[in-house]
C-alpha cells in the first residue's frame, strides 16, 4: 500500500509541476510583455524588468494554486485511467473512495507547501520587487512593504503601518528632525485620522529630544492630539494602500482586530481570511467532482471529454464561491457562511455520489 501511495503522490506531482511550468511560462511572458513600455526609462533596463517579473513568481503561484494543483491531479488521474492503471488497482480490491482519498490527501500536501509558500516567501518577494523596481524607476518618494509604509516629508519621517481606508490609520509613528537632521521628537499613536492634508494622531506617547553639547534629554509625556500639516494626498495613500488579497494571514487577522475595536467596517478583510481558511476544503470538493468524471464510463464520452467537462464545472463552482464572497459584502451577509457554505453542500453531494459509484 505503501508503494502504491508513493506511486500516485509521484505521477501526481510529475504533472502538477508541468501544469506549473506552462502556467509560470505563459504569465511570466505576459507580465515581461507589460514591464516593456518601461525598459528605457530612468535605470530600468531589461535585466530590471526580467528581475521583477521573477521576483513575482511566488505570488503568482500563490494566487493560482487551485487551479494548478487540480488541473495536475486531474491529468495525473487521467494518465492512470488512460493508460488502465486504474482498473489494474481497482482490480488488487482498492475502491474508488480509496484511490479518492490518496488522491486528496496528495493535493493537501500539495497545497500545504503552496500555503507556506504564500504565507512566507510570497510577502518577501513580492516586496523586493516593489522595491527595486521603484528604486530602478527613481520612485522614493515612499516606501511600501508588509509592514505598512514610510513617507519622508519634509523634516518629518512617517511610517504607517495600517492603512485601512486612506483616511484611518494604525500604529502610526512620527519622526520629527531638526534643521541640522538632528532628531527632535518622535510621536506615536495606535490610530491617526488623514483628512484635508492634516494627519492627526490621537492620543500620542510624546518623547521629545532636548540635546545640549554632551547630553542628550528624553522627556516622554501623553497627549490628547497631535497635528501635522502634510505636503502629500489623498491619492498617494490610496496609491500606498495594500488590498486584502496582498496581506498575509496573520496580517489580515490583525487588521480584522484593530476594525472590530475601532467600530469600523472589516467585512472585506473578513472575506478574504475565511476564503483562505476553506481554500483546502474548495480544492477537495473541486477534486472529489472531477473525480466522478474520471471514473465515469468511457462508452459515452473519451476520457479527455469527460475531464474537461469535470474542470468546467469546478471552475465554475469555484467562481460561483468568489462571486459567494461579492455578494456578502453587497447584501452583508456573514463572511464566514458565505465563504463555507458552498463548499460545504458540493463537497457532501461529491461524496455522496463517489461512494454510491464506489458500491455499485
Amino acid at each position: 500500500m505503501k508503494i502504491l501511495n508513493r506511486y500516485i503522490v509521484k505521477v501526481l506531482l510529475f504533472y502538477t509541476l508541468g501544469v506549473m511550468g506552462v502556467w509560470l511560462g505563459v504569465y511570466t511572458f505576459f507580465n515581461f510583455i507589460g514591464e516593456v513600455d518601461l525598459i528605457g526609462r530612468a535605470n530600468y533596463t531589461t535585466l530590471s524588468a526580467i528581475i521583477y517579473v521573477l521576483a513575482d513568481l511566488p505570488e503568482t503561484v500563490y494566487s493560482h494554486s487551485s487551479v494548478i494543483i487540480l488541473l495536475g491531479c486531474l491529468l495525473g488521474m487521467g494518465h492512470l485511467a488512460s493508460t488502465s492503471q486504474l482498473i489494474i488497482i481497482r482490480g488488487c480490491g482498492i475502491s474508488i473512495m480509496q484511490i479518492a482519498r490518496k488522491t486528496v490527501s496528495a493535493a493537501l500536501i500539495f497545497i500545504f507547501v503552496i500555503i507556506l509558500l504564500g504565507e512566507f516567501i510570497a510577502p518577501l518577494t513580492m516586496q523586493y520587487a516593489e522595491s527595486f523596481k521603484a528604486k530602478a524607476l527613481k520612485r522614493n518618494t515612499a516606501i511600501t512593504n508588509q509592514q505598512g509604509f514610510w513617507l519622508k516629508d519634509n523634516d518629518n519621517i512617517i511610517h504607517i503601518r495600517k492603512n485601512f481606508d486612506g483616511r484611518v490609520f494604525g500604529d502610526v509613528t512620527l519622526i520629527k528632525l531638526q534643521q541640522d537632521k538632528q532628531l527632535s521628537a518622535i510621536f506615536y499613536a495606535n490610530r491617526a485620522l488623514f483628512e484635508d492634508n492634516r494627519l492627526t494622531l490621537e492620543k500620542p506617547k510624546h518623547y521629545q529630544f532636548n540635546q545640549n553639547a554632551k547630553l542628550t534629554q528624553i522627556q516622554s509625556k501623553n497627549t490628547q492630539k497631535h497635528n501635522i500639516k502634510v505636503s502629500f494626498d489623498q491619492d498617494l495613500i490610496k496609491a500606498l494602500e495594500k488590498k486584502p488579497d496582498k496581506l498575509s494571514s496573520w496580517d489580515l487577522y490583525k487588521h480584522i482586530d484593530f476594525l472590530q475595536d475601532n467600530n469600523l467596517a472589516s467585512n472585506t478583510f473578513e472575506v478574504e481570511l475565511y476564503k483562505r481558511l476553506v481554500k483546502p476544503a474548495t480544492l477537495v470538493a473541486m477534486l472529489l467532482i472531477c473525480m466522478l468524471f474520471v471514473f465515469g464510463s468511457l462508452r459515452d464520452a473519451t476520457l479527455g471529454k469527460k475531464i474537461f467537462l469535470g474542470v468546467v464545472i469546478a471552475l465554475l463552482f469555484e467562481l460561483s464561491s468568489r462571486i459567494g464572497g461579492a455578494i456578502s459584502l453587497r447584501f452583508d451577509y456573514d463572511p464566514l457562511f458565505s465563504a463555507s457554505m458552498p463548499t460545504l453542500i458540493v463537497l457532501t453531494v461529491a461524496l455522496f455520489l463517489l461512494k454510491r459509484k464506489s458500491a455499485s
